[in-house]
This record gives structure tokens, C-alpha cells and sequence, in this order.
């Protein structure tokens, strides 16, 4: 069966928690039992900070608790993307992508000694080995070790465009050599055809937004494909046996998990985190009607182990 959106009376997972723009949400369970909610968010910044954290009881209710990061000098960069906070060593890391427009993002890594900041970035680029490196995701294995996923930009592929990478994260600002997790496999990932990139054109593909769990016996990752900017946009899902993969993607025959429909326009950037009741729970974005801000989802979903497939095959989505 491997993975799935699972209705429930009282989820608000096709309608939006929160009423402002809100995307890349990424969602943490505080010590305390509360939840502090991180994404980006174009209309909540100041000259002084950016990423703004919601906090709630209930994952219905939210609330600003103001703004996390203390902004960089605008020589680093205008444009701050997909935080993501984990607990470790006594403290709170926050890892995020900065970079100019669209262009030349990498990814950093800031300090605070409070879930809600204030977080102050320790000068250092984690990826800057890679031409693009954007979509942190911190995740720590039963044995302790850390790792940090993410999404980079790869030429020379079968499929050109934003691929997943995983590399080990032994200090909170040191990563080990990236290594694939994922690269692009159908038509439906295509962000645009003939785009003009890196002193060329290419057929662009886009894999971002990986997040991991482990259940059932084994490494779950979902990740969003396509254009962000396009109703096409969608989040599929990817099982390993290890951290460091290999990775299986789902069959062709699977559906992906969120897509476009009759109640939501472009959903992605996903993550992953316990509900207050002990399950699953996946936090994502999708467009409003008139697609001028993207919200905050909620729903429920379940994992369950099954054997690998084959090699994904085409799917005819576009």
C-alpha cells in the first residue's frame, strides 16, 4: 500500500489552518506538547528578521510568535527559504536556503537558545560546493546519527534540474560529501521545457522538499515535484532500508499523494510530525483561489512496509 493521505473527521486537510501566506511549512512538537510552525513567507519580514514561527495547541488554532531569523547582510542575500529547526547539543538549529531572487542559494545553518528564536547564523555555507542548494531537512536515525536532505541542482543527468541529495551531519554546521537520494524519473516533475539555465537550455525537472520518517521497519521520504508555481505541482513519496538509500520510488501505479483537485491548487513542500493523538500528520502549502498566497494544510497519513517495486516507470500526468 505504502503511503497515503488518510481522511478523518476534523482534519483541515483541504482547507487552510491559517489564514495568511504560509509556505514550506514545516511543522515541530515542542517539549512542552506545543507546536511551533516554519515557512516561508514573503509578507512577514523586516529589516531586522524573517521567517515568521506560528505556534498552536491544536494544529487548527495558530499564532505568531514574531520573527525567528535575524537577517544577514544583503550582500549574503534577499531571499530566505524553507527553514527547518531541530533540538540538538542544547540547542536550536535552524536550517534554511538564502540566496538572490532565485538564483545562487545555498544552505546555512543559525543558532538561538529558544525554539522561536532569536536564531543567529554561524557564518558558515553548508553546500559551497554545490551551484544551488536549497530545502534543508534535518533528521536524526534511532541510532543517533544525523543526516541533512536536501535539493540541489544537477547538469549532468538524465533528467537535468533540482535533485535530492543526502549528506551526514556530524556537528550541527558540518556536513559530509553529498551523495544522490533521488533524481527526477517522469514527465510530471518537469518545472519548464527548453529553460535557459547555467549557460544552456535544458528540459528542467524539479525534485524539493524532502522530509523522512522511519516507520514500519523503513525510511520513508516524501518530496514535491514539478513547478511550484503550476497547478501540476505534487508530492509523491520514496521508501528505503537506510538513511543513505538506495532509494525506491513509488510505482507508477501509485497516485501521488497530494495533487491538484477540486479543493486544492498546487499542494507541496510537505512535512512530517506526530499529532497530538499519537499518528501521523503531514503539513503542506497549496494556493488559495485567486493564487495569491500560499497557505498552511494539515491532514493526516499513513505509512506501511511493503516490498520495494520496480523501477518506477513514465507517468502520463501532463
Amino acid at each position: 500500500m505504502g503511503v497515503r493521505i488518510r481522511e478523518r473527521a476534523g482534519d483541515a486537510g483541504h482547507r487552510p489552518v491559517h489564514p495568511g501566506y504560509f509556505a514550506d511549512p514545516f511543522v515541530l512538537r515542542l517539549p512542552d506538547g506545543t507546536y511551533a510552525a516554519y515557512g516561508t513567507n514573503p509578507t512577514a519580514t523586516s529589516a531586522e528578521g524573517v521567517f515568521e514561527v506560528l505556534l498552536s495547541n491544536d494544529l487548527d488554532t495558530w499564532r505568531s510568535a514574531g520573527l525567528a531569523l535575524v537577517r544577514l547582510s544583503p550582500e549574503t542575500g534577499d531571499e530566505y527559504w524553507a527553514p527547518e529547526v531541530c533540538f540538538r547539543d542544547g540547542a536550536w538549529w535552524m536550517y534554511y536556503s538564502v540566496g538572490h531572487g532565485i538564483s545562487g542559494h545555498h544552505l546555512r545553518v543559525a543558532r538561538a537558545a529558544e525554539p522561536t528564536g532569536p536564531f543567529h547564523d554561524l557564518r558558515v555555507n553548508l553546500t559551497a560546493d554545490e551551484t544551488f542548494a536549497i530545502d534543508p531537512h534535518p533528521f536524526q536515525d534511532a541510532d543517533g546519527q544525523w543526516y541533512l536532505y536536501f535539493a540541489r541542482d544537477v547538469l549532468d543527468a538524465e533528467r537535468p534540474g533540482t535533485h535530492l541529495a543526502v549528506a551526514r551531519l556530524p556537528a550541527p554546521a558540518q556536513l559530509t560529501e553529498a551523495r544522490s537520494v533521488l533524481e527526477p524519473y517522469a514527465d510530471w516533475q518537469i518545472y519548464e521545457r527548453a529553460r535557459p539555465m547555467y549557460d544552456g537550455t535544458f528540459d528542467w525537472h524539479t525534485l524539493e522538499g524532502p522530509a523522512v520518517v522511519h516507520r514500519q521497519e523503513r525510511y520513508w521520504m516524501t518530496f514535491s515535484g514539478g513547478a511550484w508555481t503550476g497547478a501540476g505541482y505534487a508530492v509523491s513519496w520514496a521508501s528505503s532500508a537506510s538513511p543513505l538509500g538506495p532509494w525506491t520510488a513509488a510505482p507508477s501505479s501509485a497516485p501521488p499523494l497530494l495533487e491538484s483537485g477540486s479543493s486544492l491548487i498546487g499542494p507541496g513542500h510537505n512535512s512530517l510530525f506526530i499529532g497530538p493523538d499519537g499518528d501521523d500528520r503531514i503539513a503542506f502549502h497549496a494556493w488559495n483561489a485567486d493564487r495569491s498566497e500560499r497557505q498552511m494544510h494539515v491532514a493526516s497519513i499513513d505509512f506501511a512496509a511493503e516490498e520495494p517495486g520496480p523501477e518506477p516507470e513514465e507517468r502520463d500526468r501532463v
